[in-house]
């Protein structure tokens, strides 16, 4: 029996997967499509798909998270609207490298190297940023200044120079490379790329970190629009594997999204970084299996990949209820002591 063109076996898969990839999203605000083309990878879909698929998530993840922050004022639409071009040039850049590897039977090699190095570079960021976290804390008064970097570019006047809508000026060249190499990055992995995208938004452009993150989400949503619609002319989106992950996503992340209000993300953060160490390792394995021949390898990879996630979800879980408890504790100990 199949439903949208699955198995009910891999259907009810790829809707947890979602789940748990939604409680990413809302928690860390993180949309985790760099762990769903390394998961679909290493089932045995093909690169193209894998990437394709990724990019049409990315797009439905990216509406609903762009619609919560327009809510509050944190998108800069006219600096997303100048990305656009660097970011759509960027994409199909991106596409032809991986078709270019594809011809050639190096795709799913590449891109699941490329997966092992970003996996490892991120996690261990956010491992790092963990175990700064006490000096972040002191410099929280300060978090939303323009960093002094992003000041330093900013004060080169390379026209044409355009105007945002915070009142500050940019180079149009630093618009379009940071829409451009986020672009590459996007159309090769599949990733709506916000991990790259807000960091360069806020060093190299410089707004207002808040807005950053709005407009960066913003950029996800038109990098997933224009990946899932290029790559959907070659016909290589899964509709069934979108909608199934899409289904889970929904409901994670309005979970993720509520557990913010009672868990610290400093938490969790290095639990996180864990996370996306051993993906990282993960993938690895994906490819051994593939050079070695041996398929206990890639099921090892696949436990490794959703074992790592479901654990940090349940952390997340585990967190909020202990929080929720103390919540609900503390107004009945307020009541002993006024009597």
């Amino acid at each position: 029996m199949e439903l949208l063109g699955l198995s009910v076996a891999l259907l009810a898969l790829f809707v947890a997967f979602g789940f748990m990839v939604g409680v990413f999203f809302g928690f860390f605000g993180m949309g985790g499509s760099f762990l769903v083309t390394p998961a679909l990878l290493i089932l045995g879909y093909p690169a193209p798909v894998a990437i394709g698929s990724s990019m049409a998530f990315v797009f439905g993840t990216a509406v609903i998270a762009t619609m919560k922050h327009h809510d509050v004022g944190q998108v800069d639409y006219k600096l997303g609207a100048l990305m656009f071009v660097g970011i759509a040039l960027g994409i199909e850049a991106g596409k032809m490298l991986v078709y270019g590897l594809e011809a050639i039977g190096r795709a799913e090699l590449v891109v699941g190297i490329a997966y092992v190095l970003l996996l490892a570079a991120i996690g261990a960021i956010f491992v790092r940023n963990a175990v700064r976290q006490e000096a972040d804390d002191q410099d929280a008064d300060v978090e939303e200044d323009i960093p002094e970097i992003a000041r330093k570019i900013k004060s080169y006047d390379v026209p044409p120079m355009v105007t945002l809508t915070d009142g500050s000026k940019a180079s149009m060249w630093t618009i379009s490379g940071v829409g451009g190499g986020v672009g590459v990055v996007s159309g090769f992995l599949g990733v709506g790329g916000g991990f790259i995208r807000m960091p360069a938004i806020y060093y190299l452009i410089g707004i207002p970190l808040a807005a950053a993150v709005g407009t960066s989400l913003f950029g996800a949503l038109m990098s997933g629009a224009v990946g899932a619609f290029t790559y959907g002319l070659d016909g290589v989106v899964d509709l069934g594997i979108v909608t199934a992950l899409l289904a889970g996503s929904a409901l994670g992340a309005r979970i993720g999204s509520a557990a913010t209000a009672y868990i610290d993300e400093s938490d969790v953060t290095i639990y996180f970084g864990i996370m996306l160490l051993l993906a990282s390792a993960a993938v690895a394995l994906g490819e051994l299996a593939t050079w070695l021949a041996l398929p206990i390898l890639d099921a090892a990879s696949f436990v490794l990949l959703v074992g790592s996630s479901a654990f940090v979800t349940a952390v997340i879980f585990y967190y909020g209820a202990q929080a929720v408890r103390t919540s609900d504790r503390q107004p009945a100990v307020s009541a002993r002591g006024d009597d």
